[in-house]
């Protein structure tokens, strides 16, 4: 399988989940203001879904444009990183059912983790693949961003259960840092 396969076959899982993502929120029931706060924390949970699978499929992108080689290991790697961005549907339904309480707060940063990890070592793949003379891996780095993100997600989990908007505060605040797509990966491409 080339790069651009798998990319294809990420763009489409993404689509997918994003589709499914929008189809969970709700109409406010009446035209009121009262009804419309009443879904102002699913369309929070949305945005912010939304906004982290966006930022895997930009950085996705970039790496695997990045890539000469995939293996059969890296297909296993993108599935994991695909299996836990599914997950994100599901999490909003779960607040929607739930409300921002700590345990669907806390199973949030636990699908952030799940990505985190999958997406570390969809990168690690990547470069073992290629080797030494990996694009990816002189991009990447030390990874350092990625490394500092899955730390925060680690600390946000159990946040949740002092008080879930710390965690969300958390969860928003490396989303932040990651809006922009990852310019290592721009940068290499074009040397």
């Amino acid at each position: 399988m080339t790069p651009t396969r798998l990319n294809a076959l990420t763009d489409g899982v993404v689509a997918i989940v994003l589709t499914i993502m929008v189809l969970e929120l709700k109409i406010p029931a009446e035209p009121t203001i009262h009804a419309v706060l009443a879904v102002l924390p699913l369309l929070a949970a949305y945005l912010l879904a939304f906004v982290n699978v966006a930022i895997y499929w930009n950085n996705h992108h970039h790496m695997v444009q990045s890539a000469r080689r995939v293996t059969g290991g890296v297909l296993w790697a993108n599935h994991a990183l695909l299996f836990w961005l599914t997950l994100f549907p599901l999490m909003i339904r779960w607040i929607d059912d739930a409300g921002i309480t700590p345990l669907p707060v806390a199973s949030f940063g636990l699908v952030l983790i799940g990505a985190s990890v999958s997406y570390l070592i969809l990168e690690r793949t990547l470069i073992r693949a290629e080797g030494e003379e990996s694009r990816v891996k002189s991009a990447v780095g030390g990874g350092s961003k990625e490394w500092i993100s899955f730390a925060l997600y680690v600390v946000a989990v159990p946040a949740a259960f002092v008080s879930p908007f710390i965690s969300i505060a958390i969860y928003v605040g490396v989303s932040v840092v990651w809006l922009v797509p990852d310019r290592r990966f721009e940068r290499r491409l074009h040397d």
